[in-house]
Order: C-alpha cells, then structure tokens, then sequence
C-alpha cells in the first residue's frame, strides 16, 4: 500500500558466477579476508580452496543441486545484502525484497527504482553476478506484478473446478494448454499432482483411454518436472487396459520419453512403473540407478580415491536395493509422490 511502482530481476546463472573470494569477505569482512589472503586460519579461505579445487582451480562458480552450496550462496548474497543496506540507508522510501537470487525493489516512482537497482548491480558485479537485463521488468501495478503469471493463471485454472471441464480429457487438456504456457513452473507441478490425486478415484475404463494416456504423457515429455505425478497418473489410466494392451500402451509411453534429453530421471520413474510383474515388460536402461535395481553391480560415485574399505562398504550401492521393483504395486499412489516433497527435509 505504500509504494507504486515494482521492478523485478534476478541474478544471471547466479551459482555458476559467484566469485569463490567472496565467501571469505562474506563470512570476516573485506579488509581481514584480504590482509589474511591464503591463510588457512580462515574458514572462508578453506572453503573457498576446497570449492576451487572441486572447479579445476577456476575462481568463478560453485556446483548446483547441493543444500551446502545453497548455504554458501546465501551466505554471498546476505553479504551484498549488507552492502547494499550500507549504500541505501534506511529503508524509508523503498523496500527490497530478495528470495535466493530474485529481487523485488518497491518505490514510488522510476527514477528511485532505477537508482535502486544500479546499487544492487554493481554491489552484485562485486562478487560476480550480474543482473539479468532481459528478465527485468518495471510495473505500476503493485499487486499483480507481485505474483508470478503462472501463480495467476494457476489460481484462474484451479478455481474453473471441474464445472467447465466435467470429463477427464477436457481437464487434461486443460493442464496440457497450461503446460504449454508454463512449463515446468511450481503452478503446474502442483496442479498436476492434484489432478494425480483425483484421477484416483476412477474405476470405469474410458473410450478414450489411449487419448487420455497420449496427453499425460506430453505434459511429461514438454515439463519432465511434473513426470512423478504424471507417472502416477499414466499407471492409473493404464491400469484401467485390459492385460493385452497395457504393454503396448507402456512401449508407446516409453518410447515418446527416449527423446526427451538427458532423462536419468524420468528412466528411474519409467522403471517404477513399468518393470512390475503385473506389466511384465523388462526394463533395460543405460541409467545407473536403474541397473542397480535390476541386479547389476556398480558404482553410482567415484570411490576409487577412498582409501578406507569400511567407507566404501558403507557406500556400497547393493544395499539401497530393499525390494524387487517387480514386486511393487501397479498404481503409484498419489502417497508415494508426495513422500519425496513431504520428507525433502531428510534427503
């Protein structure tokens, strides 16, 4: 209710250009990480030569996908924080709000948000990031500009219910024209997993099932994000065949997800829903984890630099296995997806 202008922008491939000294100034300060360059009696200056050494040296980037360099990178970017706070003064005219590498500046009118945002770039360039100049956008709308579209268009799609689209194909199709639009955003995926949770109360073989398979199944192949839930629902609607047809419809599904690139992940969800006695098709898969699970022996990490054999029983791939996949059930329920967001905490 105070400001009405809103200008958005993020960080351009914000962990592959984090400068590594700046975790040091981060965590001692500028003048004593560089009066103590080198030292290994600071913690910043170990992190960052464990950090370069993992990066063949090179001082720009830190690996993706890991909770500990998340850490760091906040660390990095509540250190521009800082800076930034210094630069500005209190913040009575303005408000920036920052989630991970995705700002958020208030004001009330251009010329302050322009302001504004030159601070927070070049303290950003300090530390090796730059602003993305094609993602930034300035609203005069305070509130709509706040959400993401996709948010919105997820709130418009969720609140039509079932009322516009009474059977399953309109309300897949629906999600499919959404997905097209927003691919893999958080709407979609959330949107999606709850379709896997309603579609679990069919029991009645459709006359349009292979219609119906046909469109999940390119909502996966366009947003590989959304694959768990949309395995979910392509084993419920598979299920539904008669026993002929369920290989058949599988090989169909399988063979569409082959072209999708670098798809170690969707592989590992196929298996789960197609290598179940029930199916009775076998799964032949280049992707590691899936060859564990078929019995094979091998290693999912470079273990050949650990000296100690305890640790490398410890890390021993043959006993993640507690179960045969052909013993698993048919139908992923909505249970068994939700399990990986619900205890994400402890992975």
């Amino acid at each position: 209710m105070e400001f009405s202008h809103i200008l958005h922008t993020d960080v351009v491939d914000c962990y592959g250009s984090l400068y590594t000294h700046s975790i040091s100034w981060a965590i001692h300060g500028l003048k004593e990480s560089k009066e103590k360059k080198g030292k290994d009696s600071l913690l910043g200056n170990k992190l960052d030569a464990h950090i370069q050494a993992s990066r063949y040296g090179q001082t720009n980037g830190i690996s993706q996908g890991s909770v500990l360099m998340d850490f760091i990178a906040e660390i990095v970017l509540g250190y521009v924080d800082e800076q930034i706070n210094l630069i500005l003064g209190k913040p009575t005219n303005f408000r920036i709000l920052r989630y991970r590498d995705d700002y958020r500046i208030f004001a009330n009118s251009d010329d302050r948000v322009e302001e504004i945002l030159k601070v927070v770039s070049v303290q950003l360039m300090l530390v090796g990031m730059k602003l993305g100049v094609s993602k930034t956008l300035l609203s005069r709308n305070v509130v709509e500009a706040s959400i993401k579209p996709d948010k919105l268009a997820g709130i418009d799609l969720q609140d039509l219910g079932d009322a516009s689209a009474k059977t399953m194909q309109k309300q897949l199709l629906r999600l499919h024209s959404f997905g097209q639009r927003f691919p893999n955003s958080g709407a979609l995926r959330r949107l999606v997993g709850e379709f896997h949770t309603n579609i679990s109360n069919q029991k009645e073989t459709p006359d349009d099932l292979e219609v119906q398979v046909a469109i999940a199944t390119d909502i996966g192949f366009v947003s590989p994000s959304t694959f768990p839930a949309v395995a979910g629902i392509l084993s419920h609607l598979i299920s539904l065949a008669s026993t002929e047809e369920k290989p058949r419809l599988w090989n169909k599904v399988r063979n569409k997800m082959k072209r999708v690139p670098y798809n170690g992940y969707l592989e590992i969800w196929l298996q789960r829903v197609i290598q179940p006695r029930v199916i009775g098709i076998p799964f032949a898969s280049e992707e590691p984890i899936c060859k564990i699970v078929n019995g094979e022996s091998l290693d999912l990490w470079e273990n050949g630099w650990i000296a100690s054999d305890g640790l490398k029983d410890a890390l021993s791939t043959s006993k993640i296995i507690v179960k045969s996949v052909s013993d698993t059930e048919e139908v992923i329920q909505p249970e068994e997806v939700e399990l990986f967001k619900q205890k994400a905490w402890a992975y």
